[in-house]
């Protein structure tokens, strides 16, 4: 009887163990951990995109009369 009694109590905590388990709301969490940087980056990019366009552009023009013409 005891042995019976145990069993059932060892399987009622193995029961609650597994409904009271957080790993699947941690991996929700970090999903949207992830899904927050990207969109950090993505805007960090765009808005960083034109100014170095900009930077470039200005450094290409600066260079292009000092450049030797080939073929001409």
């Amino acid at each position: 009887m005891l042995s019976l009694i145990a069993t059932l109590q060892t399987l009622g905590f193995s029961l609650k163990d597994r409904l009271s388990n957080e790993k699947g709301a941690t991996a929700v969490e970090y999903g949207i951990m992830v899904g927050l940087i990207a969109v950090v980056i993505i805007v960090a990019v765009s808005t960083l995109g034109g100014t170095l366009d900009g930077f470039f552009k200005s450094i290409n023009t600066q260079l292009a009369p000092k450049a030797p013409v080939v073929g001409g």
